[in-house]
């Protein structure tokens, strides 16, 4: 049998601006692939709602290769095993993906590929599929070379895929795609979660640039503006059904809001750090951080349950737990109060988060676990106010009333401050604390006095700075003309962090 080009999709379910379906489909028959993993969906960091996301992907992914003459093989198994299988059947002439910048047991898989590989005497020819760089030696000249990636036209799809004749193979399992309770990822109710597939980002990407995006910049911050202002194209290029460059090219040519495009830059930028640093996903990027806190179960338990007594916090969690979407500046707010007010470790409530999101993209969300949380030595300390929050974000009370029905009938000069009433206020709400809602787990004002103090100093310590500036001199940005930040470390304008305002947790804004 004639030998075949495997191309192996993984974040990149999709057949525009797909460089490894390009250049297999230019040597031969080409085996489009998919496998799922059992190991990689038992990580703490899977839920059934991202599968869930990716399954409508596939099976849209499936379609469009179809028209163009081949189909989706998908299996459920361990790569390596995959292969083995299909070599069976037919000569492999050489593999063909992206690079992914996954977590910790992606890039442990990739190892082990790479070696099987080799054995194999198979050539693995991997592509980036964003601005992030593999094997980048130090970060001076970056920034153009993201530009010049983002700047080249995305790739068409192939006019047509050969696929191998005679190759004896069912392209799905027999039961089809494996169910969440399949893969033993336990029940993730998300009545509102965002559907998978390109067809879906592509209307967003629409309805955003020719007409949403206008709103922008004044309605990122607020969860009231959020979900219509921003994007929301941020699951998207995390499972790839859309390319980073198409999207950087269709805001260009649409004009699209230019704090849009900085955000997608930056996303790039916090991606490359755990590139470059795969243990960020685990341990704090600076050393002085480690062991600092330690969690309580139960106040971890609140925080992620919704029940911390503090209205729009608990507004915040229950919503993003019901719509596996919030805009960044509360995801950044949960963050903070988690590990500030309640001095819960980023790891603990960051695996909370990362199964919350459906757009979890693991390059973006553990360093920014780590800068919300002040361990990384180079960003300013934000310790959010979570009353300030709800006052400046929800002033009318909607957004609190819509998630916290326990507190509708509170006034709206309690609303935010609840354990402020009197008891005829409370009887005439109808809302006992400790009741019908909890207090209040702090004293927000005195634990964040308390974390700030205790954060900050660590920063007084010998060798700290020193150690912050090898950070910064790694993983600081090198481009100009953006916000100068207030790191607190040595002041080098072109090679500072990216401000500590600026959070994107979720991409761009969404």
């Amino acid at each position: 049998m004639e030998p075949c080009q495997v191309v192996l999709f993984k974040r990149d379910l999709r057949v525009t601006d797909h460089r490894p379906l390009v250049e297999a489909a230019r040597r031969g028959p080409v085996v489009p692939l998919v496998v799922v993993e059992p190991g990689l969906w038992a990580q703490a960091d899977a839920s059934a709602r991202q599968w869930a996301f990716a399954q409508e992907s596939l099976l849209e992914l499936r379609e469009d290769l179809a028209a163009l003459g081949a189909p989706l093989v998908a299996r459920v198994g361990e790569v390596i095993g995959v292969l083995t299988e299909l070599g069976g059947h037919i000569p492999i002439a050489g593999l063909w993906s992206h690079e992914e910048t996954g977590n910790g047991w992606t890039y442990a898989r990739d190892r082990k590929l790479a070696v099987w590989c080799r054995s194999q005497g198979i050539p693995w020819r991997q592509f980036p599929q964003s601005g992030v760089v593999r094997g980048l030696k130090e970060r001076d000249g970056w920034a153009r070379r993201w530009e010049e990636r983002m700047g080249q036209e995305p790739l068409a799809a192939p006019a047509r895929l050969e696929f191998p004749r005679d190759l004896a193979l069912e392209p799905l399992p027999a039961k089809g795609l494996p169910t969440a309770e399949d893969l033993g990822l336990p029940l993730d109710p998300c009545p509102n979660r965002q559907r998978g597939g390109r067809q879906a980002g592509l209307r967003l990407l629409e309805s955003f640039l020719n007409d949403r995006g206008r709103g922008y910049v004044k309605g990122l911050s607020s969860p009231l503006t959020a979900p219509t202002a921003c994007s929301r194209l941020s699951p998207h290029l995390a499972f790839g059904t859309l390319s980073l460059r198409e999207v950087v090219r269709a805001s260009r040519r649409l004009g699209g809001p230019k704090a849009f495009e900085e955000r997608l830059h930056w996303r790039c930028h916090f991606i490359q750090k755990l590139e470059s640093e795969p243990e960020l996903e685990f341990r704090e990027a600076h050393p002085a951080y480690r062991g600092l806190r330690q969690t309580d179960p139960e106040l971890l338990a609140a925080w992620s349950e919704g029940r911390t007594g503090l209205p729009f916090v608990d507004a915040c969690q229950r919503a993003l737990q019901a719509e596996g979407w919030i805009n960044f500046r509360m995801r950044a707010l949960l963050m903070a109060v988690a590990s500030y007010h309640l001095w819960i470790d980023w790891r603990d409530s960051g695996l909370v988060l990362a199964r919350r999101f459906v757009d979890y993209e693991p390059g973006i969300h553990w360093n920014q676990c780590q800068m919300q949380a002040g361990t990384t030595g180079i960003n300013t300390v934000r310790v959010y106010n979570p009353v300030k929050q709800g006052l400046d974000h929800d002033p009318a009370g909607e957004f609190v009333r819509r998630w916290v029905p326990e507190l509708r009938g509170v006034p709206l000069t309690h609303l935010h401050t609840p354990w402020t009433m009197d008891a005829a206020e409370r009887t005439a709400a109808g809302c006992e604390l400790g009741v019908h809602y909890p207090a209040p787990l702090v004293d927000h004002l005195k634990a964040a006095r308390a974390a700030r103090e205790r954060v900050w100093g660590v920063r007084k310590e010998a060798g700290f700075r020193e150690r912050a500036e090898a950070i910064q001199e790694r993983h600081g940005s090198r481009r100009s003309g953006l916000t100068t930040p207030r790191a607190g470390v040595a002041r080098r304008s072109r090679r500072r962090e990216s401000p500590g305002q600026l959070s994107l947790f979720e991409l761009a804004g969404g």
